[in-house]
């Protein structure tokens, strides 16, 4: 048993070697990281930022047809704007991602949305009985022409509501 004893005594333990490549990765990605914020901070460029004055509002409503078009109606008079046939993909992939919030809050469909188009050049489609909104911008210029379109539309002479 003192031979077991003083083997395991004169055995020298080796040092611990972690790789130091893995701590310089690591510190420069912390480095990173407090170097975005920081200039996110400065520049005022972050998710908080306010939005710029509305330079043209409108309020709008969108009604589904039994033909499967979607039917815009002014917020404030209810006159029909167009009617949207065919795909009209970003219109209503933007519309349904509004929609979903009110339903799973147990808002209807009646309230208007408002379409502000912004002193900066962005275009914002809000919702202000969920206080959501889509940075239309976001989606590059044809997508927010699709939009924009709305904010000069007179209203339809032979429309039916």
């Amino acid at each position: 048993m003192s031979g077991l004893h003083s083997s395991t005594l004169s055995r020298q333990v080796a040092p611990d070697h972690f790789p130091r490549w893995l701590l310089f990765g690591a510190a420069g990605i912390i480095a990173l990281s407090l170097i975005s914020v920081g200039l996110v901070r400065l520049t005022g460029n972050g998710p908080d930022q306010k939005a710029a004055a509305p330079a043209v509002q409108r309020s709008l409503v969108f009604k589904d047809q039994k033909d499967g078009g979607v039917r815009v109606e002014d917020g404030v008079t209810g006159d029909t704007l167009t009617v949207l046939h065919g795909e009209q993909g970003f219109v209503r992939g933007a519309l349904r991602a509004l929609t979903r919030e009110r339903y799973a809050r147990g808002i209807g469909s009646a309230a208007p949305f408002e379409l502000i188009a912004r002193q900066d050049g962005r275009v914002t489609l809000f919702d202000s009985t969920t206080g959501q909104r889509v940075d239309l911008e976001s989606f590059g210029p044809t997508n927010v022409a699709e939009f924009a379109q709305f904010l000069a539309m007179r209203p339809e002479s032979s429309a039916t509501h």
